[in-house]
């Protein structure tokens, strides 16, 4: 391929337009529809999406679920302590982002819980031994939602996030981050939308550091993405294969869905049950085998999931549709407004 410049890919970000608390009640945010051959736009509210679907049509939703992973506790030096957990590496171990962490240091938590640190590993993770073997039941009391770092420099995560950050079909636990583009449904919408004849399909990506780590080097094409674990199972793959027999499109929610479906395609057995990791970049040049529409929140500059929009609708169009959205003060990013292009 040809130099993919990351220059192309960016655009002037309003802060004061990043969200930082979802809209209530979750399908009331606004929904950017894009028509990807005309280059119409149409604005609309989330609750509208089955006027803009058809019978026949699949959703593709990713039920992963987010784990309370950030802790914030002292170090034994009586420092901060501020991380995300990103893997778990065995009984007691886990890798975390953080900073200012020395090797042999002793991290307190609420309730008691330490952890030692070990090192930093390959992929500038540090690398964590807990006191207990299972750090999850821990997690589930006092962990806190990871929130992105640009809400959360706007304020502190709290227990209360739990549910808001979250889908409300999440079931498969294993994300550090959430399907943005699902926390806009609700369960009467999609009871809506079904009743409309309009199915859904479920997979799971558990989203890593792969998602958004940023793209580093001003060649975007150079980029490598860090594999994320993904299951389809095998009734879900059949509803795909029977929705292309009848004609209906592929709407996948959110760029993980896309890259499962799009992992799924480019795989020789195709839209088939599948377990594994995925590390598939998707970049304008892409030719797309399985997606035939996209939902998906607004997107920061320069970023992985902003290339993949670019790749779908073309780098133009998804530019000039971010623009419109910017003029009328759209609500950006995790908690903020959705894209629809058809």
């Amino acid at each position: 391929m040809s130099p993919l410049p990351l220059s192309d890919y960016d655009y002037e970000l309003p802060e004061e337009l990043i969200a930082s608390a979802p809209a209530e009640p979750r399908d009331s945010s606004r929904l950017l529809v894009i028509d990807r051959a005309s280059g119409k736009l149409e604005h609309a509210i989330f609750r509208d999406l089955p006027n803009f679907l058809k019978a026949g049509d699949l959703l593709v939703l990713n039920r992963t679920k987010v784990l309370p992973c950030r802790l914030v506790g002292k170090k034994s030096t009586g420092g901060k302590a501020d991380l995300l957990l990103v893997k778990e590496l065995g009984p007691s171990r886990w890798s975390a982002l953080a900073s200012g962490f020395k090797k042999g240091q002793t991290l307190v938590f609420d309730g008691g819980m330490t952890a030692t640190v070990e090192g930093l590993n390959a992929d500038g993770e540090y690398e964590l031994a807990f006191a207990t073997a299972d750090v999850r039941p821990y997690l589930a009391e006092h962990g806190l939602p990871p929130l992105p770092p640009y809400i959360a420099k706007k304020r502190l995560a709290s227990r209360a996030d739990a549910e808001r950050y979250q889908t409300v079909y999440a079931r498969d636990e294993g994300s550090i981050a959430a399907p943005t583009a699902g926390l806009h449904f609700t369960p009467e919408l999609l009871d809506r939308l079904r009743a409309g004849g309009v199915d859904t399909a479920w997979v799971t990506l558990h989203v890593g550091r792969g998602t958004f780590r940023p793209i580093a080097s001003d060649d975007a094409d150079q980029h490598v993405m860090l594999a994320e674990r993904f299951e389809v199972e095998a009734a879900e793959a059949e509803k795909m294969r029977a929705a292309r027999a009848r004609g209906g499109r592929l709407v996948a929610v959110g760029t993980t869905a896309t890259r499962t479906l799009e992992t799924l395609a480019a795989s020789p057995a195709g839209l088939a049950a599948a377990k594994g990791e995925s590390a598939l970049y998707i970049r304008p040049g892409h030719k797309f085998g399985a997606v035939d529409a996209l939902i998906t929140n607004f997107h920061l500059p320069r970023s992985t999931p902003l290339m993949l929009a670019c790749a779908f609708a073309g780098r133009e169009l998804v530019l000039s549709a971010y623009k419109e959205a910017l003029a009328r003060r759209y609500r950006l990013f995790s908690f903020g407004d959705a894209t629809l292009f058809l």
